[in-house]
């Protein structure tokens, strides 16, 4: 007879005969039910909703808004793909402003697993194309800041895809090589009468802003 029903028997027999080591064996039997029930229903899984949830309030995406796929107050998204995902950026600088980004937190493009460049670049060619249906551009700037000191803001990667329309800025040339020094495009068709002379002069230029 198991621990529990010899407690039960005594107690509706009237029964005094409850021994101590019965009581305790119960007591401890049920206790140890207690705590796999517990441990059974708080413990988080390794994968599904609870995982996905963990990693979303993890330190590194817990206040990473592209970490929060699928919050519309925050992300609007085009398309996804198992490991990527397209949003229209919050802050557009052209109409169907996009950015590619990667579910997974990581900051830097040269992070990226090659199943994530893959999805990445597969997401790359559908945003194109129905951006070219929508908006029609001239053309696309397509940029990544890697790191702070190339602006980035948000530390997990986005890559911007930009339609670009003749007439958008007075002189396009250059495109983003004007986020650097040298940014005259005229400058850039000249031969320099001294091409090292040139060189040392740019890069001393260059040095001064550090």
């Amino acid at each position: 007879m198991s621990p529990q029903a010899l407690v039960m028997e005594n107690l509706f027999t009237g029964s005094r005969r409850i021994s101590f080591a019965s009581m305790r064996n119960s007591l401890g039997l049920r206790l140890s039910l207690f705590s796999q029930w517990l441990t059974r229903w708080t413990r988080p899984k390794a994968d599904g909703k609870d995982a996905r949830r963990s990693a979303e309030g993890s330190s590194d995406g817990a206040a990473c808004i592209f970490c929060q796929v699928h919050r519309p107050e925050v992300n609007q998204v085009m398309e996804e793909n198992k490991t990527c995902y397209v949003r229209y950026d919050n802050f557009p600088a052209a109409a169907g402003h996009v950015e590619v980004v990667p579910k997974r937190h990581v900051e830097s493009f040269f992070g990226l697993t090659p199943r994530e460049l893959k999805d990445a670049y597969a997401l790359i060619l559908t945003a194109q194309q129905r951006l070219t249906e929508k908006h029609g551009p001239d053309g696309y700037t397509i940029g990544i800041n890697e790191g702070r000191a190339a602006g980035r803001t948000v530390d997990h990667l986005h890559i911007h895809l930009i339609p670009r329309h003749f007439g958008d800025v007075p002189d396009p040339r250059g495109g983003i090589r004007r986020a650097v020094p040298n940014c005259d495009p005229d400058a850039w068709a000249e031969e320099p009468d001294d091409p090292e002379a040139a060189f040392k002069a740019l890069t001393e230029a260059q040095a001064g802003r550090r």
